[in-house]
């Protein structure tokens, strides 16, 4: 099953993700940590409502994201 993941597309798909389902659960993001333009699409790394970190991922060829936690947690 493809991750699911709600954005905000003004003027391109997947400009700034909102929300996200992850292993049954729904998640809002809170802020974008960081952001890189890859040769396939584009990965964020988010801090949740729940100050967990994702890292979310849209390929663009395939049209489908990947979401990964975080393993790593930042200092706030």
């Amino acid at each position: 099953m493809a991750e699911q993941v709600e954005c905000r597309s003004d003027w391109r798909y997947a400009q700034r993700p909102l929300a996200f389902t992850w292993q049954g659960t729904h998640y809002q993001v809170k802020e974008i940590v960081a952001e890189q333009r890859t040769p396939n699409g584009i990965d964020f790394l988010v801090r949740t409502n729940q100050a967990e970190l994702f890292q979310l991922g849209y390929y663009k060829n395939s049209n489908q994201w990947n979401i990964q936690l975080h393993t790593c947690k930042e200092s706030t």
